[in-house]
């Protein structure tokens, strides 16, 4: 036997049945669109592995599709096998190259905007249409898994080759964005591409779904804090310029970073200015004029910056004027733009969650 031919029986013997590629092509789908919404909560570099478990799990979805493909080709190419769930393996299959191809481009540098989303948005937007295709597509075949789809000392050796083969993809491909100096060698540990400058003008104007209010106006713009306080307050624009500095990394889920001198008042001495908190406190809330709001521990707010300004100009409308929350530490999402209102409260609010996708729909 050639050596091409014992590398063609080994590789058949490595892979694993068919019904145990749909259903781990269902688990790692699955655990790809899991990594990547949660990946949004975590900006601080200690989450570094949720990340590289993502894109691991990218790679070895690469060698089920071949797998996957390599099995019902003929059904896809020969018309006259064609059934009713054709359509939906190749709308699935349409899915899945998409997914992968944006986000092994965007890994890459590449950085171009369609429409209003960057090239990270639309890999986010074909990631949740491929797992409502391949949950729909399974339960059109839908076979329970046997204990031989998965006997246990195989299973492990190819998971195990499977998603070792993927970081070492991965990290194969950093070392040809460092080899070529692209746009994809200085990206942070969460994936975004630097954005440099000093002012409103350095970084993209983004907002989370649907978000997009009016200017608000100064003159008749008042902040309420209120809560579990002593004397709850209502500022004005001119009395939240304080003056005290801190630099911070804003870390966007549209796939962009920026580090910026953030200006203005600080949550701590506005909590002061509004009395004693009563000791059952535990979160503040920060409210948009929109609805739009995020909820911070108490330790972690008084820490935070309510801004007016970034550089040294005031900050325009659509980064937050006149008020925004500096959260470090925090996605991009997490900084509420637009704040109204800084509520007091012992209980946290899981309420939140929902008013990110609902926020800015009339």
């Amino acid at each position: 036997m050639g050596a091409r031919a014992r590398l063609r029986d080994a590789l058949d013997r490595f892979e694993p049945p068919p019904r145990a590629v749909d259903w781990s092509l269902l688990l790692f789908v699955s655990a790809e669109v899991g990594t990547g919404l949660v990946s949004f909560t975590v900006g601080v570099p200690e989450g570094w592995p949720l990340f590289w478990l993502h894109r691991a799990l990218g790679f070895a979805i690469v060698g089920l599709l071949v797998w996957k493909l390599a099995r019902v080709r003929r059904r896809l190419t020969d018309p006259s096998l064609w059934q009713r769930s054709t359509a939906l393996s190749v709308l699935t299959l349409v899915a899945a190259v998409g997914a992968l191809s944006t986000g092994i481009l965007w890994v890459f540098g590449l950085d171009i905007r369609i429409s209003y989303w960057t090239l990270l948005s639309v890999h986010v937007g074909f990631g949740l249409v491929l797992l409502l295709l391949v949950v729909a597509h399974a339960s059109t075949r839908f076979r329970l898994p046997r204990r031989a789809d998965f006997e246990r000392r195989r299973t492990v050796l190819r998971y195990t080759v499977l998603l070792g083969a993927g970081a070492a993809a991965y990290r194969l491909q950093q070392g040809v964005n460092e080899l070529l100096d692209t746009a994809g060698s200085d990206r942070r540990f969460s994936g975004s591409q630097p954005r440099e400058g000093d002012g409103n003008g350095a970084f993209p104007i983004t907002s989370w779904v649907a978000d997009d209010p009016d200017p608000i106006d100064r003159e008749s713009y008042r902040l309420q804090v209120d809560g579990l306080v002593a004397n709850p307050i209502e500022l004005d624009a001119e009395e939240l310029a304080a003056g005290h500095e801190t630099e911070a990394l804003l870390d966007c889920t549209s796939g962009w970073y920026t580090v910026q001198e953030w200006r203005g008042i600080r949550v701590s001495d506005l909590l002061d200015a509004a009395g004693e908190i009563d000791e059952e406190a535990a979160y503040v809330r920060f409210v948009s004029v929109t609805g739009y709001r995020w909820s911070l521990p108490l330790a972690e707010a008084e820490d935070a910056l309510l801004a007016t300004h970034v550089g040294e100009e005031r900050l325009s409308h659509g980064h937050g004027a006149p008020a925004r929350l500096i959260a470090p530490g925090r996605r991009g999402f997490q900084w509420v733009k637009w704040v109204t209102h800084i509520e007091v409260r012992s209980e946290y609010d899981a309420g939140q969650w929902v008013v990110t996708l609902t926020s800015g729909f009339d």
